[in-house]
């Protein structure tokens, strides 16, 4: 039944054919997208990577039109034919190849396909889970096809820039020794040494470190990464960054570069021209605007603080928050003082589920404040409000009081619902900002200790390094730190990183390690830095979250080939799975049986 390719040989890709090709002779392969039978003529639309083009069998063409009787939707063919002009009449104006069709002079049948467990067509997609259990079908569908052959293209401009800016790119080992960086490590037993594990890399930082001081000078790698997580709709337990460090620069010289590669790979892929330079927040001017160090710059309605408004203030609820050290902030939500009760409580159940008390709000009518809790506001407090927020008639405020901590995170959240839900933004703008000046340490206040707010290898500010001597001075400490934020997303994290082994045995100190702890996760690493190690910094954006932004994809499912579930599971492979005894033999592993909530087993 089916045909041998034979010595048959593809002449053009389907996508790329257009009125210039006419007249010439073609072989095309390819997969049915869809197939029309009108009796004499068969139409197929026949699709390859490139897209698709119509195929047209004609009955005088007797064997490849008996042969195309019987195709059906997803068979893989072979056609040789000529590519003619179609008549003015029957342009396809939605099809990029619409002015040309194929006339068939022979076909070749190369395999079939039973009836796909998953439908192509965009308008009636099955569920995610069945999806990925058939990602191969799945990724037949344009909108996957067009994101991943974009994300190559990213890539390879990403490659082509730096390599012009004197990077070098040095791969770094996959299987590495475990240390703490935050998120918990992807373990692999050694076969060869009992009882001892490598683990899959977080990322290269150490490596690319030592890269540095090895005097490489501009370094760079597309690294695959892993961190055993939980995941959301931008995480992954596999993902991709773009890694990248530089000797002898500074703060500056790190985002001039970074800016002009966006600018590069913005422009050759998807012909978007971005200015520069970027925005710039400090940490702390962003989470007193937007409640949140990744802020979405796209539209305003921006927090404000009422608590001197309010200091005084007979309404318990933000008494008690001044009274604690908290604060009482507020957002104005333009034009949605009709909302109902009911939605009012779905955005009290947003701050509930956040950790916070609730929300409290007021309706603008009428140049005052009414509804909600109006009645416990005095007329100078409800003054002072209107005038802080320049709040208009039909506008409704909704106001957090609580710890700063907990009212940045639920009026950041309700900030970004509004700007999703009114449409406040467009969606096919692109806001970069750089945030800096962070923290370089932060007290867990549920295990009474001190931890680093990013990662440990960081140079504080020069003017910060007298706070080490006081331990009530440490939470004053910035770091070289710096983020890149698109439209609410976090593209990348970096640092100018400490070259120097005093100042690093100091943060050490500070985050609870002791000399002998040190020694024993980053002894090599400490080792090399008494070797003349230079100034250098780096960044690592995320390639996955780049592909999303400039997608627009809704999850960083479809930006990867073949991504795993928020269970951390491939359900096409059917991954993670058990292995036989005799591979656990050979690794001296048993396995432990646990009681949990997710019945789970360990191993030892």
């Amino acid at each position: 039944m089916f045909d041998l390719i034979g010595n048959h040989k593809r002449t053009h890709y389907a996508g790329r054919l257009n009125k210039q090709n006419a007249g010439q002779k073609v072989t095309l392969m390819g997969w049915v997208h869809r197939r029309r039978d009108l009796g004499g003529l068969i139409f197929i639309d026949l699709r390859d990577v490139t897209g698709m083009v119509q195929i047209t069998f004609r009955p005088k063409e007797k064997v490849a039109h008996e042969k195309a009787g019987n195709l059906r939707n997803e068979y893989v063919l072979a056609v040789i034919g000529e590519v003619v002009l179609r008549d003015e009449s029957n342009i396809n104006k939605n099809m990029p190849t619409g002015e040309i069709e194929i006339s068939a002079t022979d076909l070749l049948l190369l395999n079939g396909s039973e009836p796909l467990p998953v439908q192509i067509n965009e308008n009636i997609l099955a569920e995610e889970d069945l999806r990925l259990k058939y990602r191969y079908l799945d990724l037949r569908r344009e909108k996957l096809k067009r994101i991943l052959l974009l994300r190559h293209e990213i890539v390879f401009a990403i490659r082509e820039f730096l390599v012009r800016h004197d990077f070098y790119e040095i791969e770094t080992p996959i299987l590495m020794k475990s240390t703490p960086e935050g998120a918990r490590d992807y373990l692999v037993p050694s076969r060869i040494h009992h009882g001892k594990f490598f683990a899959l890399p977080q990322s290269p930082q150490l490596y690319k470190q030592l890269l540095m001081i090895a005097g490489y000078d501009r370094y760079f790698q597309i690294a695959r990464c892993f961190r055993d997580e939980d995941l959301r709709a931008d995480r992954q337990p596999e993902f991709t960054q773009l890694d990248l460090e530089m000797s002898f620069v500074n703060q500056e010289d790190i985002f001039k570069i970074m800016e002009e590669l966006f600018q590069y790979i913005f422009k050759k892929t998807i012909e978007v021209d971005l200015q520069t330079p970027f925005q710039r927040l400090s940490y702390t001017e962003s989470m007193n605007r937007f409640g949140i160090d990744k802020p979405d710059l796209r539209f305003g309605m921006e927090l404000i603080d009422i608590s001197e408004i309010v200091k005084n203030s007979e309404f318990k609820v933000f008494s008690n928050a001044l009274e604690s050290g908290g604060s009482v902030r507020c957002v104005v939500a333009p034009g949605c003082a009709g909302y109902s009760r009911k939605q009012i409580d779905s955005l009290t159940d947003i701050a509930k589920h956040l950790g916070g008390k609730g929300l409290a709000y007021c309706k603008v009518e009428e140049g005052t404040l009414t509804a909600g809790i109006s009645k416990f506001l005095t007329a100078a407090e409800i003054k002072g409000i209107l005038k802080i927020t320049e709040a208009k008639d039909g506008d409704l405020i909704l106001f957090a009081a609580d710890s700063n901590k907990l009212v940045f995170k639920v009026l950041a959240e309700i900030r970004n619902h509004f700007g999703r839900e009114l449409k406040l933004y467009d969606e096919k703008e692109f806001s970069f900002v750089w945030i800096t000046d962070f923290p370089l340490f932060e007290y867990d206040e549920e295990n009474r200790k001190w931890e680093t707010a990013h990662h440990m290898f960081t140079l504080p500010k020069t003017e910060h390094l007298a706070y080490f001597e006081n331990e009530t001075d440490w939470g004053k400490i910035e770091g070289q730190l710096y983020d890149l934020v698109c439209n609410g997303m976090e593209l990348s994290s970096g640092s100018i990183r400490c070259h120097r082994l005093d100042i690093q045995r100091k943060i050490f100190k500070v985050v609870g390690f002791s000399d002998e702890e040190a020694e024993e996760k980053f002894g090599f690493f400490l080792n090399a830095l008494r070797y003349g190690t230079p100034p250098h910094g780096g960044i690592a954006p995320g390639i996955d979250r780049i592909v999303m932004i400039m997608s627009g994809a809704d999850s960083i499912r479809d930006v990867i080939a073949f991504p795993k579930t928020l269970q951390a599971a491939d359900l096409m492979s059917q991954s993670p799975s058990e292995v036989s005894q005799k591979q656990l033999d050979e690794l001296a592993l048993k396995i432990v049986k646990t009681q949990s909530h997710r019945d789970t087993e360990s191993t030892e």
